[in-house]
C-alpha cells in the first residue's frame, strides 16, 4: 500500500477502535471521543481532561446535533489538525 493508503487505513481503524463501546458501533459518544483524544492525539489537543473543552469540541464536531460524532465529523477534526500541523511546519500563520 502507498503512504496515503496506509494513512487512510489508520484513520479508519483508529475511529473504529473507539466507536461503539457505548452503543452504535459507527459513532463516537462523548466519552469515546475523549478516550480517542487522550490515547491517539495526546499532547496535540492536551485538554481531554478539561470537561468544558471536551464538551465544546464534541459540540463543534457534532454538526447534525445527534449527540454522537460519526466518521465524517471525526475526519473533520483530523483534517483540521493536519492542516494546522502543515501550516506550522511550513511557517504559515
Amino acid at each position: 500500500m502507498s503512504g496515503v493508503q496506509d494513512a487512510m487505513s489508520i484513520l479508519i481503524s483508529s475511529f473504529h477502535k473507539y466507536s461503539g463501546k457505548e452503543g452504535d458501533k459507527y459513532t463516537l459518544s462523548k466519552a469515546e471521543l475523549k478516550d480517542l483524544i487522550q490515547s491517539e492525539l495526546g499532547p496535540m489537543l492536551g485538554k481531554a481532561n478539561d470537561k468544558a473543552a471536551v464538551d465544546k469540541l464534541f459540540s463543534d464536531l457534532d454538526r447534525n446535533k445527534d449527540n454522537t460524532v460519526d466518521f465524517r465529523e471525526y475526519v473533520t477534526l483530523v483534517v483540521s489538525l493536519t492542516v494546522m500541523c502543515n501550516d506550522f511546519f511550513i511557517g504559515k500563520k
